[in-house]
């Protein structure tokens, strides 16, 4: 009896733990937490990028695979303004459809009349809906009580500089705000980029959830090269830790890291970003003029 005793007392007095002990382990675990965190945020975000990679590399595809079928000439970087019963429409990426934050399925729905699968590449791209997107973008939109809340379908858009409105290049009233014929080249065909190189041209690139309305992106080029005169007209998206996603009409992708403050203001989810803002000096619109058109000079 006094031996089970002792070895009852014995177990009590080795399983048990202290309350300061048990505080040390809670500190412990919540610094390795605090050591992890971190990095596992870094993870998903460089996961994120490699597949915004990748979908700007199947885009860029598609888009090759439609000039070998057009005699070399790109697809528009948006529909033409002849009006919305126009066929030329077809030849614009997006044609004229322009996302928000309604609820208008165009922004919920790829199989819509007027949304993803309208684009001249959706056959080329397998009519996947995926690679229209970066899965960093988390922007969604109230379907209505049927759907409810659903993510939007697109943060690529295309350089409004290759391929332009479907005007030929011509300085008309759409296109003249962000730059005529003598501020740069209207890229029609994949060969206008001889003289600057497939490979110093982006063609799509990852815009901002609370930025990206039309299916092109400005590049501000009045003024070029004065680093006094630069606009952000468009935000890029600044997702893959203050960086974004590009493709080049060589075929090649990149992840460009923002240096500007000014490129990556704070997010505004259902939008109501300022657009069209000067910011003089600002590198990072520099390095995107660089890469948008041959300057004429």
């Amino acid at each position: 009896y006094r031996f089970l005793m002792k070895t009852k007392s014995t177990i009590n007095n080795i399983t048990g733990f202290t309350l300061i002990e048990l505080l040390v382990v809670i500190a412990i675990i919540a610094i390795l937490a605090g050591m992890l965190l971190p990095a596992l945020a870094k993870a998903k975000s460089k996961a994120h990028g490699i597949s915004c990679v990748n979908n700007n590399k199947q885009l860029m595809m598609a888009w090759s695979f439609y000039a070998d079928d057009a005699d070399d000439r790109v697809t528009w970087a948006y529909g033409d303004l002849g009006g919305a019963n126009r066929p030329t429409y077809q030849y614009g990426w997006m044609g004229n459809t322009s996302l928000d934050f309604s609820a208008h399925p165009k922004n919920w729905d790829p199989m819509h009349a007027s949304a993803l699968r309208r684009s001249p590449l959706w056959k080329h791209v397998g009519q996947s809906s995926a690679v229209f997107k970066c899965p960093a973008d988390t922007s969604t939109v109230n379907a209505g009580k049927k759907h409810g809340m659903k993510p939007r379908v697109r943060s690529m858009s295309m350089n409004a500089w290759v391929g332009g409105d479907g005007q030929n290049g011509r300085s008309n009233g759409h296109h003249t705000w962000f730059g005529g014929p003598k501020d740069g080249t209207m890229f029609l065909k994949r060969s206008d980029m001889s003289v600057q190189g497939a490979s110093q041209v982006w063609v799509m690139i990852d815009e901002r959830m609370d930025s990206i309305n039309d299916g092109f992106f400005v590049v501000w080029m009045k003024g070029y090269p004065d680093p006094k005169r630069t606009i952000m007209v468009d935000f890029p998206a600044s997702y893959h830790n203050n960086a974004a996603g590009l493709s080049f009409a060589d075929g090649h992708a990149e992840i460009k890291k923002w240096q500007d403050a000014r490129t990556f203001p704070a997010l505004k989810p259902k939008g109501g970003l300022a657009l069209n803002q000067p910011q003089p000096n600002n590198k990072d619109v520099i390095w995107l003029q660089e890469r948008t058109t041959n300057p004429k000079r």
